[in-house]
């Protein structure tokens, strides 16, 4: 759907927003998705295996359709040499580096296996190693992954490839060598610069050392450096949050990822060696999340949604002026409607109107591969209304808006009528000027971007009444 409404980036440069107040906090900060895609991956289901994937990479191949946008691919290594409490992503902790080549094998014939189903060298614009630590892989097996990568897939000219760094496993050597390889984004894991948050998450990196390696970084030419932080960590307070904040500023790194920690002991073993009590409260984290916006547009950054911020000329700023945002498995990306397809285990792919998880164990993925079997253990193909409320949800997300008009003209549907129950829901949001609503559509105001994931929850079909506790992070 069309940019039409009001950006609500530029609300937000005009007003700065305090923190919300506990009465707001109380209505609308309750558990609920990232949206990272629509429905979301709990939604998949094994009724969807390995034969739905390969007929939905049929649809997408060179001979079962004309291929009219390049893919996006992501490659999920596992591995990581030490434990971070707050993770919750998908990772073998391990200081044996030899498990890696047996990985690579698998993931080469994985690989191999999407490439036959596609047909061979499809055009792929943007790269992404993520992990894990993808720099758990030596030079040499990094080398031969990308040669893999470029055996099976033709990497356009002008393609995106960008890897998550872990600060404490890299030198200036290693990113000259990542640069040589024909890496030109990267994505540094800070989380937070106070050596007390960072004793109590079990990661230790200093300001100096990631200011060395961002300083080489700009030297060997990655046209862009993005930052990770983390508020809501244990022992932060808005005060220690705040020298981070200005650190991060001093480094300009092109883009700052900026994510609410979710605890979620029950769902993430690690996290059970975090104290609860250690944990700020919702109203701390929210001044975290205010300093956190007022200092970026402060320092120049644009305001892209959710959790992310970008120089003004940075291809992320570019695309959300541009009306080209969207949001996948790895957050906000540049390339709107692009089929993402995701190798390594546990990584999902959207390809056309599916979504498909691989196994997420070492043993259960070599065994499908080992079988000759694509190593989808779960998915789901998506409805009409799936579709329409994917498009709905992701425009909230990316432009803040719902335009009445670009749906009409998309789906061939009056959304007045038919999303009637979720427009008088979402009446108690513009009664706390949170939304705005006319005859035209949905604005989300700058207030609003606090909760914007509370927003478009509003459309989610699949949402209990109740969100189940444990099930979801708070959306604050």
């Amino acid at each position: 759907m069309p940019h039409m409404l009001a950006d609500p980036a530029l609300a937000l440069d005009e007003t700065h927003v305090g923190p919300l107040s506990e009465d707001l906090l109380r209505r609308f900060d309750t558990p609920g998705p990232r949206y990272t895609s629509y429905p979301t991956a709990d939604r998949l289901t094994q009724a969807f295996g390995p034969e739905d994937a390969t007929a939905a990479l049929a649809r997408l191949s060179v001979s079962g359709a004309v291929p009219t946008e390049p893919l996006s691919v992501y490659v999920h290594i596992p591995f990581c040499e030490s434990l971070c409490y707050y993770c919750g992503c998908n990772k073998v902790i391990t200081k044996h580096h030899e498990r890696a080549a047996e990985y690579l094998d698998l993931l080469e014939a994985e690989m191999q296996m999407v490439a036959e189903r596609l047909g061979r060298h499809r055009a792929v614009s943007q790269l992404h190693f993520g992990g894990g630590s993808p720099t758990f892989l030596s030079d040499e097996e990094l080398t031969r992954l990308v040669a893999s990568l470029q055996d099976s897939f033709a990497l356009t000219s002008d393609v995106e490839m960008s890897i998550e760094v872990d600060p404490r496993t890299v030198t200036p050597a290693r990113l000259a060598a990542l640069r040589s390889l024909g890496f030109n984004r990267l994505s540094f894991g800070v989380q937070d610069f106070d050596a007390d948050v960072q004793q109590a998450v079990h990661r230790i990196q200093s300001y100096e050392s990631v200011h060395l390696l961002m300083t080489a970084a700009r030297e060997l030419g990655f046209r862009s450096i993005n930052a990770d932080l983390i508020y809501g960590l244990p022992k932060q307070t808005p005060s220690s949050f705040a020298r981070t904040l200005e650190q991060t500023c001093e480094l300009k790194p092109d883009r700052i990822a900026l994510y609410a920690y979710a605890h979620l002991p029950t769902v993430f073993k690690p996290q059970r060696r975090i104290l609860a009590e250690d944990l700020p409260d919702p109203a701390q984290r929210t001044q975290m999340l205010s300093s956190a916006i007022e200092a970026f547009l402060s320092a120049g950054y644009e305001y892209i949604g959710m959790d992310h911020f970008a120089r003004s000329d940075d291809s992320l700023a570019v695309a959300k002026r541009e009306g080209r945002l969207q949001r996948n498995f790895q957050g906000y990306s540049t390339h709107k409607d692009c089929d993402l397809i995701g190798l390594g285990a546990s990584s999902i792919s959207r390809v056309g109107s599916t979504y498909y998880q691989n196994a997420k164990t070492l043993p259960d993925y070599y065994a499908a591969i080992r079988c000759d079997r694509l190593p989808v253990i779960r998915g789901a193909s998506l409805t009409d209304d799936d579709l329409l409320r994917r498009s709905v949800i992701m425009e909230l997300m990316c432009q803040g808006q719902l335009d009445f008009d670009a749906v009409r003209d998309a789906f061939g549907i009056d959304a007045r009528s038919y999303f009637e129950n979720e427009l008088q829901r979402l009446s108690s949001f513009a009664d706390f000027g949170l939304v705005e609503l006319d005859g035209k559509g949905v604005s989300v105001t700058a207030k609003g971007w606090y909760l914007i994931r509370a927003i478009a929850m509003v459309f989610d079909a699949y949402l209990p009444a109740k969100t189940q506790p444990g099930r979801f992070s708070r959306v604050v």
